[in-house]
């Protein structure tokens, strides 16, 4: 009993072709059909010999060779002396449909090697289903609380607001003492207040005293002291009030 191997080392006779240009460095474009096709034919033979299933494809190709081989090696007659035979195409290159599909399979068999290359990329990565993050929505909520719900351009927006309001822009005394206030002990003011209320307190009452000094201070306070998240800082809509509360000291839930 004859045992028969069949092989897909070429995807096809266009595959098998290609090989053989690339294997002999031939231009495309320039294809020596008397090479390239003792070439093929030799290839098909051996493929016979080794008693491996040749596909009919591959026996049609070699015909095509052959006949595209005997095409090229007839003479070529003078264009005058063909004036009146108008279905003989001189000009005509036998090989030019060969080398077009040629061309056409080396595009898709470029783009096969890409998409070849990033399926193994994306095997490379390891996905997991979505899991259930419902039990940590309440500890993102306490951690919003938590941080401060206004930016630091609110608190600049706030300030030129109350300065606006208090009329800081032009003196009010005539006589200035200078006067330090360390923000440690502006600081600890401002919690010794809060803590003493059940309710949160406007940003505007941090600053009762009208002293340009005495304001720049304080504000500093309160973005330390929310840097720290001793105060929590809360604007419940575009250029709404600020309110600030000691963290865990005030009502939280909209009390004022």
């Amino acid at each position: 009993m004859q045992y028969n191997v069949k092989i897909d080392a070429f995807e096809g006779p266009l595959d098998l072709l290609l090989h053989l240009i690339n294997h002999l460095e031939i231009d495309i474009y320039d294809i020596p059909m008397a090479e390239i096709t003792e070439q093929y034919v030799s290839f098909i033979h051996t493929m016979k010999e080794l008693q491996l299933d040749v596909a009919s494809e591959f026996l049609v190709m070699a015909a095509t060779l052959l006949a595209i081989k005997s095409k090229m090696l007839l003479p070529v007659h003078d264009a005058e002396s063909l004036e009146e035979d108008i279905s003989l195409e001189t000009d005509e290159d036998p090989r030019e449909e060969l080398v077009e599909r040629l061309i056409e399979y080396r595009k898709y068999k470029e783009v096969a090697h890409d998409l070849k290359s990033l399926e193994q990329e994306r095997g490379l990565m390891f996905t997991k289903p979505p899991s259930d993050l419902a039990e940590y929505a309440k500890e993102a909520d306490v951690e919003k609380t938590r941080a401060s719900d206004v930016s630091l351009y609110d608190m600049l927006g706030a300030l030129q607001k109350l300065l606006r309001r208090k009329k800081l822009q032009k003196p009010m005394l005539t006589k200035i003492a200078r006067q330090e206030i360390p923000i440690e002990q502006r600081m600890t003011e401002i919690m010794v207040n809060l803590k003493k209320t059940t309710r949160r307190v406007r940003f505007e009452d941090l600053f009762p005293i009208p002293n340009k000094e005495y304001i720049v201070v304080t504000f500093l306070a309160v973005l330390e002291l929310m840097k720290r998240r001793e105060i929590t800082v809360i604007q419940e809509g575009n250029f709404a009030d600020i309110f600030v509360s000691a963290m865990g000291g005030a009502d939280n839930s909209g009390n004022r």
